[in-house]
């Protein structure tokens, strides 16, 4: 049944793309398309461009009308719903997404709408998060196997030596912390590290995703007990070696954030920090707020610092030129270089792996976390430094509280 319905789609979709109807797979077929499991295959549902629609009427000519905007009939024993909306653009969708099926390219819903805007215990929703729960196992290891690859020469290479990173730290850890300092403490603006210090010592902060460890460095000569969690072995030895040098200890936990031990899970930490290009490599952001929500004692606060999907997502700059060259609202999970890949050797470069990205919007990520339990207590915009991209943003800043 399975392989007469993907047949029968194939022949409609090619129908409408000779005649230039513009289209988008909807409801519970375009789930089907996109390998969400549901209980039985679905009846075929598209969504038409409503100014082509009277060129549908005439491509299928037996189809009964129950009104206007509808046609349905039979092909092949598979039920059949064409529609439009007047007024409404099919092809500037935000949740449209473009997905290819045994060599044929097609237009779909993506599963983000469904599980945006229906409740949380509908069966459609909790079958979206289940093949998000395995697509991201299946992300995970992949990168992980990246991740797992020369990040420790990486590291040396952009930052140098474990010793030589340690005594920078030493002398200003403060400085390491950047635009994340004003952020960790709650009573007057902190322009030091002995400042800092005052602030954070003995206080518990978990780095989730806290890759080369830097950070996590500089916290604990603050005084800090500091947990990281990351993924690679790689990044943990460099995060050690750091903080052995500098006379602080580290607990770093090899694992993915998301299946981490229990025992960090027992609302204990003061702070959770998660900062620079970490939330795209979610495919459901929801399991990661609910894990922050885990790991925070009431009253504790996260610190999420990612870079403006602005910059990431929309506009790319070189020099004075600025191009909008992408879909801020584009759904679509991505392969692309390892991030550490520019900071290797020429000769190493090829040796690394690629990773699976989601890139988020602005309004997805707070919604997310809200949505988690969290109470969102600020949320701010970092213009780029740069002259040439003045009124760009750079730096997203999300400080949210455990109730």
């Amino acid at each position: 049944m399975a392989a007469h319905w993907w047949q029968t789609l194939f022949t409609i979709i090619a129908a409408l793309d000779t005649h230039q109807i513009d289209y988008t797979l909807s409801g519970e077929s375009a789930l089907y398309a996109q390998h969400i499991e549901l209980a039985g295959t679905p009846p075929i549902t598209i969504a038409l461009q409503w100014d082509l629609f009277p060129r549908a009427r005439e491509l299928f000519p037996a189809a009964q009308m129950p009104d206007e905007t509808t046609l349905s009939f039979q092909q092949d024993g598979v039920s059949v719903t064409l529609f439009c909306r007047y007024n409404t653009v099919v092809a500037t969708d935000p949740y449209r997404l473009q997905i290819e099926r045994e060599g044929h390219r097609l237009w779909v819903r993506s599963a983000y709408f469904y599980a945006a805007h229906l409740p949380e215990q509908d069966p459609i929703v909790q079958a979206i998060r289940r093949y998000w729960h395995t697509l991201q196992q299946q992300n995970t290891r992949l990168n992980q196997q990246a991740w797992t690859q020369e990040s420790y020469d990486a590291w040396v290479h952009r930052f140098g030596p474990a010793e030589a990173v340690a005594s920078r730290l030493r002398k200003e850890p403060y400085q390491r912390l950047g635009t994340l300092a004003p952020y960790l403490v709650t009573s007057s603006p902190v322009s030091s590290s002995a400042r800092l210090t005052d602030e954070l010592a003995g206080k518990r902060i978990i780095n989730l995703l806290g890759s080369h460890g830097l950070k996590a460095t500089a916290l604990a000569l603050c005084g800090a007990q500091v947990t990281v969690v990351d993924i690679s072995p790689e990044n943990a030895r460099y995060a050690l070696d750091v903080a052995r040098a500098a006379g602080v200890t580290l607990h770093y936990l090899v694992s993915d954030v998301l299946t981490m031990p229990e025992s960090e899970r027992q609302n204990t930490y003061d702070l959770a920090i998660m900062e620079l290009g970490i939330l795209h490599y979610f495919v459901d952001l929801q399991p990661l707020f609910q894990t922050v929500m885990q790991v925070l004692k009431p009253g504790g606060r996260l610190i999420l610092q990612d870079f403006h999907p602005i910059s990431t997502k929309l506009i790319t700059s070189q020099g004075k030129k600025q191009k909008v060259s992408g879909n801020y609202f584009d759904p679509t999970i991505v392969e692309t270089d390892v991030a550490f890949r520019k900071h290797l050797p020429d000769e190493l470069q090829s040796r690394t792996g690629k990773v699976y990205q989601r890139r988020w919007t602005l309004g997805e990520i707070v919604t997310a976390a809200a949505r988690s339990g969290l109470l969102i207590r600020q949320l701010d915009e970092e213009p780029n430094l740069k002259k040439d991209d003045i009124g760009i943003p750079k730096l997203f800043t999300l400080v949210a509280e455990h109730p």
